[in-house]
Protein backbone atom coordinates (compact mmCIF):
# COMPACT_ATOMS: atom_id res chain seq x y z
CA UNK A 1 0.00 0.00 0.00
CA UNK A 2 2.77 2.38 0.91
CA UNK A 3 4.43 1.38 -2.32
CA UNK A 4 1.42 2.31 -4.17
CA UNK A 5 1.17 5.69 -2.41
CA UNK A 6 4.92 6.60 -2.88
CA UNK A 7 4.35 5.68 -6.95
CA UNK A 8 1.08 8.04 -7.26
CA UNK A 9 2.93 10.60 -5.27
CA UNK A 10 5.83 10.83 -7.62
CA UNK A 11 3.69 10.84 -10.45
CA UNK A 12 2.21 13.32 -9.27
CA UNK A 13 5.01 15.73 -8.12
CA UNK A 14 7.21 14.86 -11.98
CA UNK A 15 3.96 15.90 -13.66
CA UNK A 16 4.01 18.95 -11.71
CA UNK A 17 7.67 19.54 -12.71
CA UNK A 18 6.48 19.26 -16.17
CA UNK A 19 4.54 22.28 -15.80
CA UNK A 20 7.16 25.28 -14.75
CA UNK A 21 9.89 24.62 -17.90
CA UNK A 22 10.53 28.11 -17.04
CA UNK A 23 13.42 28.05 -15.18
CA UNK A 24 15.03 24.81 -16.70
CA UNK A 25 18.93 24.37 -15.32
CA UNK A 26 20.55 21.91 -17.96
CA UNK A 27 23.71 19.74 -17.28
CA UNK A 28 25.09 17.15 -19.52
CA UNK A 29 28.31 14.61 -19.60
CA UNK A 30 29.30 12.39 -22.10
CA UNK A 31 31.96 9.49 -23.16
CA UNK A 32 34.98 11.26 -24.96
CA UNK A 33 35.99 8.49 -26.67
CA UNK A 34 32.98 8.04 -28.19
CA UNK A 35 32.44 9.96 -31.88
CA UNK A 36 29.42 11.05 -32.21
CA UNK A 37 29.60 11.21 -35.90
CA UNK A 38 28.96 7.40 -36.26
CA UNK A 39 25.51 7.42 -34.86
CA UNK A 40 22.96 7.95 -37.34
CA UNK A 41 19.84 6.31 -36.26
CA UNK A 42 17.96 5.49 -32.87
CA UNK A 43 15.60 3.97 -31.19
CA UNK A 44 13.80 3.82 -27.54
CA UNK A 45 14.71 1.73 -24.61
CA UNK A 46 11.23 0.30 -23.96
CA UNK A 47 12.25 -1.83 -21.12
CA UNK A 48 14.10 1.07 -19.09
CA UNK A 49 11.20 3.18 -20.37
CA UNK A 50 8.64 1.02 -18.86
CA UNK A 51 10.10 1.43 -15.41
CA UNK A 52 10.02 5.13 -15.19
CA UNK A 53 6.88 5.52 -13.01
CA UNK A 54 5.12 8.80 -14.29
CA UNK A 55 1.95 8.65 -16.10
CA UNK A 56 1.57 6.69 -19.35
CA UNK A 57 0.50 10.77 -21.02
CA UNK A 58 3.59 11.96 -19.82
CA UNK A 59 5.80 9.35 -20.82
CA UNK A 60 4.13 9.69 -24.45
CA UNK A 61 5.09 13.71 -24.42
CA UNK A 62 8.58 13.47 -23.55
CA UNK A 63 8.95 10.82 -25.80
CA UNK A 64 7.42 12.52 -28.53
CA UNK A 65 9.26 15.52 -27.94
CA UNK A 66 12.93 13.39 -28.08
CA UNK A 67 11.85 11.45 -31.25
CA UNK A 68 11.05 14.93 -32.80
CA UNK A 69 13.80 16.92 -31.66
CA UNK A 70 16.44 13.77 -32.57
CA UNK A 71 14.47 13.84 -36.30
CA UNK A 72 15.31 17.44 -36.38
CA UNK A 73 19.23 17.06 -35.84
CA UNK A 74 19.68 14.50 -38.70
CA UNK A 75 18.95 11.32 -37.06
CA UNK A 76 16.46 8.40 -38.30
CA UNK A 77 14.59 5.88 -36.53
CA UNK A 78 15.51 2.66 -37.20
CA UNK A 79 15.17 -0.91 -35.96
CA UNK A 80 18.59 -1.74 -35.61
CA UNK A 81 20.07 1.97 -34.19
CA UNK A 82 23.08 2.77 -33.54
CA UNK A 83 21.67 4.29 -29.92
CA UNK A 84 18.78 3.57 -27.59
CA UNK A 85 17.53 6.51 -25.36
CA UNK A 86 16.19 5.94 -22.10
CA UNK A 87 14.69 8.44 -19.34
CA UNK A 88 14.59 8.60 -16.10
CA UNK A 89 12.61 11.19 -13.35
CA UNK A 90 13.48 12.01 -10.06
CA UNK A 91 12.02 14.59 -7.83
CA UNK A 92 12.27 15.90 -4.54
CA UNK A 93 10.64 18.83 -1.91
CA UNK A 94 12.39 21.21 0.12
CA UNK A 95 10.70 22.79 2.90
CA UNK A 96 11.72 26.55 4.38
CA UNK A 97 10.60 27.82 7.62
CA UNK A 98 10.83 31.98 7.38
CA UNK A 99 11.18 33.29 10.74
CA UNK A 100 11.62 37.30 9.66
CA UNK A 101 7.69 38.24 9.48
CA UNK A 102 7.28 41.45 11.14
CA UNK A 103 4.35 43.85 10.89
CA UNK A 104 3.80 47.04 12.37
CA UNK A 105 0.57 46.94 12.55
CA UNK A 106 -1.86 45.55 15.68
CA UNK A 107 -0.88 42.00 16.20
CA UNK A 108 -2.34 40.79 19.42
CA UNK A 109 -5.06 41.79 21.81
CA UNK A 110 -5.44 45.67 22.50
CA UNK A 111 -3.33 47.53 23.71
CA UNK A 112 -0.95 44.92 22.57
CA UNK A 113 0.34 46.64 19.20
CA UNK A 114 3.70 46.63 17.47
CA UNK A 115 5.93 43.78 16.12
CA UNK A 116 4.67 40.29 15.30
CA UNK A 117 6.83 37.32 15.13
CA UNK A 118 5.53 33.84 13.82
CA UNK A 119 7.10 31.30 12.10
CA UNK A 120 6.21 30.85 8.12
CA UNK A 121 6.65 27.66 6.71
CA UNK A 122 6.37 26.84 2.54
CA UNK A 123 7.94 24.62 0.26
CA UNK A 124 9.40 23.92 -3.33
CA UNK A 125 9.68 20.91 -5.17
CA UNK A 126 11.59 20.36 -7.90
CA UNK A 127 11.77 17.69 -10.55
CA UNK A 128 14.60 16.70 -13.02
CA UNK A 129 14.53 14.37 -16.35
CA UNK A 130 17.16 12.56 -17.54
CA UNK A 131 17.63 11.62 -21.01
CA UNK A 132 20.34 8.24 -21.48
CA UNK A 133 22.24 7.99 -24.91
CA UNK A 134 23.64 4.21 -25.26
CA UNK A 135 25.82 3.22 -27.89
CA UNK A 136 24.24 -0.80 -28.89
CA UNK A 137 27.39 -2.06 -29.66
CA UNK A 138 29.69 -1.36 -26.51
CA UNK A 139 26.33 -1.57 -24.53
CA UNK A 140 27.70 1.51 -22.69
CA UNK A 141 26.05 5.09 -22.01
CA UNK A 142 27.87 7.77 -23.85
CA UNK A 143 25.76 10.66 -23.01
CA UNK A 144 23.64 11.88 -20.34
CA UNK A 145 21.74 14.71 -20.37
CA UNK A 146 20.15 16.47 -17.07
CA UNK A 147 17.51 19.23 -16.50
CA UNK A 148 16.47 20.47 -13.04
CA UNK A 149 13.36 22.51 -12.71
CA UNK A 150 10.60 23.91 -10.08
CA UNK A 151 7.27 22.46 -9.92
CA UNK A 152 4.45 24.23 -10.09
CA UNK A 153 1.19 23.27 -11.76
CA UNK A 154 0.07 27.13 -13.13
CA UNK A 155 1.00 26.34 -16.70
CA UNK A 156 -1.77 25.29 -18.94
CA UNK A 157 -0.29 23.81 -22.42
CA UNK A 158 1.64 20.64 -21.19
CA UNK A 159 2.75 19.61 -24.38
CA UNK A 160 4.56 22.80 -25.02
CA UNK A 161 6.25 22.94 -22.07
CA UNK A 162 7.22 19.38 -22.10
CA UNK A 163 8.78 19.87 -25.46
CA UNK A 164 10.63 23.14 -24.25
CA UNK A 165 12.14 21.30 -21.32
CA UNK A 166 13.33 18.08 -23.77
CA UNK A 167 14.55 20.74 -26.44
CA UNK A 168 16.62 22.41 -23.56
CA UNK A 169 17.87 19.02 -22.54
CA UNK A 170 18.84 18.04 -26.16
CA UNK A 171 20.26 21.46 -27.24
CA UNK A 172 23.81 20.24 -26.06
CA UNK A 173 23.63 17.18 -28.09
CA UNK A 174 25.82 15.75 -29.82
CA UNK A 175 28.04 17.42 -27.98
CA UNK A 176 30.92 19.38 -29.56
CA UNK A 177 34.41 18.13 -28.66
CA UNK A 178 36.98 20.63 -28.22
CA UNK A 179 40.07 20.94 -30.41
CA UNK A 180 43.28 21.99 -29.32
Amino acid sequence: MTKKINSILFTILFSLSILSCGSIKVASDYDSDADFSNYKTFAFYKSGIDKVEISDIDKKRILKSIQNTLLNKGLTIDENPDILINIATKSSENIYIDNSFYSPYYTGWYPYYGRGHRQVAYSTSQGALYIDVIDTKSKQLIWQGKGIGVLSSKKSDRDELVNNYVTKILEVYPPEKNID
